[in-house]
């Protein structure tokens, strides 16, 4: 299993390799290219050298702010994603023990129990947690019962709607265009 996500060989290693690199870089996914959003990890890695939950969550947060600012950004939100960031890696400490999979893998739980235990997370309303929740089962080895139901539609088999869908960069290119035909619909439709 690899994920081509960003187009950066090193940053889709680390999400491919670092469960809770691809948790962040979720979390960062909003009013930026998804390819910003899932190369901020690596980034975050370095340039404050902290790859798991403790150590970014016990930083000072002025530290971890100026890391975000850092050109390139990290996200065009630096203060607030920064703290966001940190507040998920102290819930992952707290509640997961500093293990990101833990969510997905701690009492061999179904779709429907990931997708609460995504909800929970500082960060991730019901959307954001579906369209993690189906990157883990189409491209992440989670194959707890019922993960397509859970995560519907981002599960669905064949679809173009998010970035659990990207797997090239044709794939790219169909999830960019689906997700505009929908803001061109809403737009319609208002």
């Amino acid at each position: 299993m690899a994920l081509h996500i960003t187009g950066d060989t090193a940053a889709d290693t680390l999400l491919t390799e670092n469960p809770l690199a691809l948790l962040v870089g979720m979390l960062l996914d909003q009013q930026v290219p998804m390819e910003t959003a899932f190369a901020g990890p690596l980034k975050i890695e370095q340039r404050t050298g902290a790859a798991d939950a403790a150590a970014i969550a016990g930083m000072a947060p002025e530290e971890f702010l100026e890391a975000f600012r850092q050109t390139p950004a990290v996200h065009r939100f630096p203060g607030s994603m920064a703290a966001r960031v940190q507040t998920l890696c102290q819930a992952i400490v707290d509640e997961w023990g500093g293990d990101a999979s833990a969510l997905w893998t701690a009492g061999d739980p179904d779709g429907a129990e990931v997708l609460k235990r995504l909800k929970a997370l500082p960060g991730f309303g019901e959307q954001k947690a579906k369209i993690f929740l189906a990157l883990l089962g189409k491209q992440y080895g989670f194959t707890g019962e019922g993960w397509r139901e859970a995560s519907a539609p981002y599960g669905e088999d064949g679809s173009y709607r998010s970035v659990a869908d990207i797997v090239s960069p044709e794939s790219l290119t169909k999830v960019r265009e689906y997700k505009k035909a929908m803001k061109a619909a809403a737009k319609a439709a208002k």
